[in-house]
């Protein structure tokens, strides 16, 4: 089972949100319309990607690694890593 069980619903409603601002965007290009409309629309989009992406990591932490940690041995540290590079990614992002 994958440490976002319990919040799936609530990631598919944000992806599909997200998947929706990506449209209007392509379609405000379409459209010609004025840079900064779109730059704004990006802007918001990449927030809600980032907010997506919290939300999978604060599951993540909650569950896989909790889980792990209370399993212990290498298993712990390997999650533990796992994390710690997801957040690298996530900041450098």
């Amino acid at each position: 089972m994958t440490g976002y069980h319990a919040q799936k619903d609530d990631v598919v409603r944000r992806l599909r949100r997200i998947e929706g601002q990506v449209r209007g965007l392509q379609r405000m290009v379409e459209e010609d319309a004025y840079c900064i409309n779109v730059l704004t629309q990006v802007a918001a989009t990449n927030a809600a990607l980032q907010s997506c992406a919290l939300v999978l990591l604060e599951e993540h932490l909650n569950g896989c690694v909790t889980e792990a940690l209370v399993q212990g041995g290498e298993q712990a540290q390997a999650k533990v890593s796992e994390a710690s590079q997801a957040i690298a990614r996530l900041v450098r992002a």
